[in-house]
């Protein structure tokens, strides 16, 4: 009897990561800790190398970890490479950076392929979906571009019933509607009861669209994980003179050791918690609304007082 069925309570992280370490040459995934809870788009950001891809391999069991835990819709990450993960990995949709599908494979076949690996197949949904978006069904995959290869992988992903989604840079190479479009469905996906997202993106705007909370990751190490609109609704970047900044700092309205700054030109940027009461106290000086790369900018580059 399988004891390690999906849990799809709204109590329970439908994706879950405790202390999950990794070791390489050169580089360490170091305690990471990550929850996606059901009706929730998690985007999950960090430059290049900074342990995104790793963190996903560990949490789909590709790849086994020196310590800690994980698991996918209640099922050990360990145990859904083995028969007894089968359930769980039905009901996971994965989107790769990169297409792993035969070459010679026509999309027209790939909808074969996959209702032989997946008992809750809809051929009928996958062949609306490469109809919505565009794929030519007789082009074999190894000619599509990179973001029409994205859209087919998505378009397998969503057509056997998951309940969750781990993307990886799963917007790469398509063209702004095609994103746009891929948006709406995902939007559209997590509407529904039990589903979650879990999304890695270089394309923060994308995030800042669609997420609920954004994790950042950076050399290995969880820095951040935030609700998205405590970012772009309540933060603010100040434009600061030198002069000013060093009003900012006297004010005591960010506790000095936390006072986020970066030197540039111009000036100087400040993180502001609340820009509102940032503008109430300092009238005359510029506060733009803050954007995800802001944060990531101020947070993973800023110096600290």
């Amino acid at each position: 009897m399988n004891t390690h069925t999906s849990d799809t309570t709204t109590d329970a992280p439908l994706v879950s990561a405790r202390g999950l370490t990794k070791h390489y040459e050169g580089f360490s995934l170091e305690g990471v800790d990550l929850d996606v809870r059901e009706g929730e788009i998690v985007g999950f950001v960090g430059k290049n190398g900074a342990g995104k891809s790793t963190t996903i391999k560990a949490l789909l069991g590709l790849i086994a970890t020196d310590s800690g835990t994980s698991s996918v819709l209640g099922t050990p990450s360990e145990l859904l490479s083995r028969p007894v993960g089968a359930h769980a990995k039905e009901r996971v949709g994965v989107v790769f950076d990169t297409v792993s599908l035969p070459g010679h494979l026509r999309v027209r076949d790939v909808g074969t392929i996959y209702a032989h690996a997946y008992d809750r197949w809809d051929a009928h949904r996958f062949s609306r979906l490469t109809d919505t978006f565009d794929l030519p069904v007789e082009k074999c995959v190894k000619d599509l571009s990179r973001g029409m290869g994205m859209k087919l992988s998505l378009a397998c992903a969503l057509s056997h019933d998951a309940h969750v989604l781990i993307l990886d840079e799963a917007t790469a190479g398509l063209d702004p509607m095609a994103r746009d479009e891929v948006l709406d469905r995902l939007r559209d996906f997590v509407a529904e009861p039990g589903r979650a997202v879990l999304m890695s993106s270089h394309i923060t705007s994308d995030i800042e669209r669609i997420a609920d909370r954004v994790v950042c990751i950076d050399d290995g190490r969880i820095v951040f994980d935030l609700p998205k609109d405590a970012i772009t609704d309540e933060m603010g970047v100040a434009r600061c003179r030198v002069a000013d900044f060093e009003r900012v700092a006297a004010s005591g309205m960010v506790p000095e050791s936390e006072l986020r700054y970066l030197r540039h030109e111009y000036g100087i940027d400040v993180l502001v918690p609340d820009r509102y009461d940032f503008a109430r106290r300092f009238p005359e000086i510029p506060c733009d609304r803050m954007t995800i790369d802001d944060y990531l900018t101020l947070t993973l580059k800023g110096g600290v007082r």
